[in-house]
């Protein structure tokens, strides 16, 4: 099974507004913490994450998180 890029080793906090989001899960993309389609030809799939209202996130920017594509502090043990 391959491992996914670590993108930085560090949560991304930010305040979203309600709707639809793509999470990147490969830790390719240039448009980190979100998709641009760099995981094609990989075993990766962005993971969906709707909001229903404005909210702040912490989305796991090392891509390991046993909670994605929420932050649960596995970078500290990167």
């Amino acid at each position: 099974m391959a491992q996914p890029e670590i993108a930085q080793k560090a949560p991304y906090a930010l305040e979203l507004e309600a709707g639809e989001y793509w999470w990147c899960a490969c830790g390719k993309s240039a448009k980190q913490p979100f998709c641009d389609g760099s995981h094609k030809g990989t075993e990766f799939n962005p993971q969906k994450l709707t909001l229903t209202g404005k909210t702040r996130v912490w989305l796991c920017g090392c891509k390991h998180s046993g909670t994605k594509p929420f932050c649960d502090g596995t970078h500290g043990r990167l």
